[in-house]
């Protein structure tokens, strides 16, 4: 691996750390469970990613919005339940 491709790669590593860190603390250095509120995220994305076309097949449609609502507010608890 070529020493430009290296430090692409690690650049966008960079990012993707700091994105989890806003998502989760919105700060950049973290007070606590930072691993836990990573894996929260993680877990709550595939859940929406799975249950929307899920719902779509069973023709539960209007359970979609219901999906969205809890992801968002468990996204928001995240970033603000923080003392």
């Amino acid at each position: 691996m070529s020493r430009k491709r290296k430090t692409v790669f690690y650049k966008i590593k960079k990012q993707i750390y700091k994105i989890l860190i806003y998502l989760t603390n919105n700060e950049y250095y973290p007070k606590d469970e930072i691993l836990f509120d990573n894996i929260f995220l993680i877990v709550n994305t595939i859940s929406l990613v799975i249950g929307i076309p899920l719902f779509l097949l069973r023709g539960e449609g209007q359970w979609i919005a219901v999906l969205i609502i809890e992801y968002t507010w468990a996204l928001d608890n995240m970033r603000h339940n923080r003392s």
